[in-house]
């Protein structure tokens, strides 16, 4: 007889493969791939969340959301991180703010093309519906991402979210004090 406690774990690491999968499918500006998808577990959730209670010292404790998120994604056997590199795609578009991707390169290489952040939430979206599809518990943190970011998880990349996975009686991503 199988139980569930038995497969549990197993499954929700297929589903977070899937999740990475249906990421990198998603649609990009101009066919451009500029993602990093990476999956955490076990010790690099631990490394997260550790990095989240520094972040939370350095906002002189005012931030308690990174406290609690600190916590709360210890309850993740796995947690799924995309991200994106910081890379124009010659559109000139103007949302970046700046009226050519040259000029927002020679001013300021930090900041994010408007692409590069659509793309990471059209992959974002793509993941989260694998997870909704397969019944599995989700929540999408910026505050983890950047925590895994500050951790160089995702590479060179500037924007990084991080999805983390519950397979539980009661999703332990909601409810949140």
């Amino acid at each position: 007889m199988l139980r569930e406690e038995d497969f549990n774990e197993e499954y929700l690491l297929s589903v977070a493969k899937k999740m990475a999968v249906a990421a990198r499918t998603a649609p990009k500006a101009r066919g451009t791939d500029n993602l990093v998808i990476r999956i955490c577990r076990g010790e690099e959730i631990k490394q997260i969340s550790e990095q989240l209670v520094k972040d939370y010292e350095q906002t002189n404790q005012t931030e308690q959301f990174l406290l609690r998120d600190s916590q709360n994604i210890l309850s993740a056997p796995y947690i799924v991180l995309i991200a994106t590199r910081n890379k124009v795609l010659g559109l000139n578009c103007g949302y970046c703010g700046f009226a050519t991707c040259a000029e927002k390169n020679q001013t300021n290489k930090n900041v994010p093309c408007f692409f590069n952040s659509e793309d990471l939430g059209l992959a974002i979206g793509s993941a989260v519906s694998v997870a909704a599809d397969s019944r599995v518990d989700s929540r999408v943190m910026f505050s983890a991402g950047r925590a895994a970011s500050r951790l160089n998880m995702a590479e060179d990349c500037v924007q990084c979210l991080a999805i983390s996975l519950s397979a539980t009686a009661k999703n332990p991503f909601f409810d949140r004090k």
